[in-house]
């Protein structure tokens, strides 16, 4: 490993840790289900912009993930500062994002915002996760899934809340986004200061040629066989979650016709998943990481294949199924971060900060190929947010929200078969 902490850190709970996972998760899966809604109803963005340009936004992470891994590996003592800067960028972006009139064009000033957004949050991801590595070591047998449970279930209440808040802030306030960008900057203050002693404040482990060539930075990660499939699975099961993110409010509106039950099912929905956090960490020490994470999959197929066959009013059956895809999200959350984490562990070669680059790249990408595919394809369909669809738009929504997601599932139960299952 890169190096134990010191007695007094790992004595210290792990809940700096929830908060901090809270910070980032608000700014990242919450913002494709709020922000292209907000700005479709609020300034008359189509919707085949708003995706194209959210693909493209993502597809810059080609470039910049890496770069900002290789960053963070250079970083020393001064990593506890550009993460209290990143904080800060992520907090006027999102307060731009939402509570600023776009003083350009809408869609200009929107790519704009999240660019300056989606980089913040790519890097404090990348670092925090990175920092997780050396942070479960001293926790001894299990210290890995024990700090995804915190992580992970941190990380979904903070979904929760983001997912939520704005139909809340409705019931409070005439500008709820406004609130919510405003209570967002109030947060990553208090988490900023929580987690300002757990960062390591020592300078990155040397390595020969390290200091030569970026690459080396990502070699460790990149030559190691199971870390490469690692990453293909982090890919391919991370497209589902894509999926059903972008169109969740789009299926409650028009195809459940319960727009007023969005806000509510997206709670249970994350709340489930935040739950079910400490159970899979739990049945992970018992049976393995691998056949846990199996046991996840299967649970979130079945639930969107019920989805299917869902209609106008099902609002009651939809909601059990939140309950059943938020637990299998959970398992994903919490499992599959730390069996990567534990993976760079054993290699003891360092770059971790490049390696969960990789990882933070491969994940957001599917964001940007759902994007950039389903928005326009509704489109193409004749669907349009908020108004009557025709039965055809209806149906390509159904197939797309409930069926495409079981087929990628399975396509990552086939790939997950074929790795080691090892005990954390």
């Amino acid at each position: 490993m890169t190096g134990a902490l010191p007695v007094a850190s790992t004595a210290r709970g792990l809940w700096p840790w929830s908060l901090f996972a809270a910070l980032i998760a608000m700014a990242g899966l919450p913002i494709y289900i709020h922000a292209p809604k907000f700005f479709a109803d609020s300034y008359g963005v189509s919707l085949t912009a708003l995706g194209l340009t959210l693909g493209a936004l993502r597809f810059v992470d080609v470039v910049q993930d890496p770069l900002l891994g290789w960053f963070a590996e250079t970083l020393g003592p001064g990593r506890r500062y550009w993460v209290a800067a990143s904080a800060l960028l992520m907090s006027a972006a999102m307060y731009g994002l939402f509570a600023v009139p776009p003083p350009i064009s809408p869609i200009w000033w929107f790519a704009l915002t999240l660019t300056a957004l989606f980089t913040a949050f790519s890097f404090l991801t990348i670092v925090f996760y990175a920092e997780g590595v050396a942070r479960a070591e001293p926790l001894g047998d299990g210290g890995h899934v024990r700090l995804a449970g915190w992580r992970e279930g941190g990380s979904l209440l903070g979904v929760s809340v983001a997912a939520v808040a704005p139909t809340v802030l409705a019931m409070l306030t005439p500008a709820p986004f406004t609130a919510f960008a405003t209570g967002f900057a109030v947060l990553a203050l208090v988490a900023v200061v929580a987690m300002h002693g757990e960062w390591q404040s020592r300078a990155p482990k040397a390595r020969t040629g390290s200091a030569l060539s970026a690459f080396a930075r990502f070699r460790p990660a990149l030559a190691d066989p199971l870390t490469r499939k690692l990453l293909i699975l982090a890919f391919i099961n991370s497209a589902p979650v894509a999926v059903t993110s972008t169109l969740f409010l789009l299926f409650v509106e028009s195809r459940l016709g319960q727009p007023d039950a969005a806000g509510p099912l997206l709670l249970l929905f994350f709340l489930a998943a935040a739950a079910s956090t400490l159970v899979w960490s739990r049945l992970a020490r018992r049976i393995g990481p691998r056949r846990t994470l199996m046991t996840g999959m299967a649970l979130s197929i079945v639930a969107f294949l019920w989805a299917a066959t869902l209609g106008t009013g099902d609002t009651v059956a939809f909601a059990i199924i939140c309950v059943a895809s938020g637990a299998a999200l959970g398992a994903d959350m919490t499992l599959l971060p730390a069996m990567f984490a534990r993976r760079l562990g054993d290699l003891d070669q360092g770059g971790e900060a490049a390696a969960f680059a990789l990882w933070s790249f491969v994940s957001k990408l599917t964001l940007a190929v759902a994007a950039v595919t389903l928005l326009p394809l509704l489109d193409q369909f004749g669907f349009v947010t908020g108004l009557t669809n025709t039965a055809t738009a209806l149906l390509v929504l159904s197939i797309l929200y409930a069926l495409v997601p079981c087929a990628l599932k399975l396509a990552a139960i086939a790939f997950l078969a074929t790795l080691p299952d090892t005990k954390d």
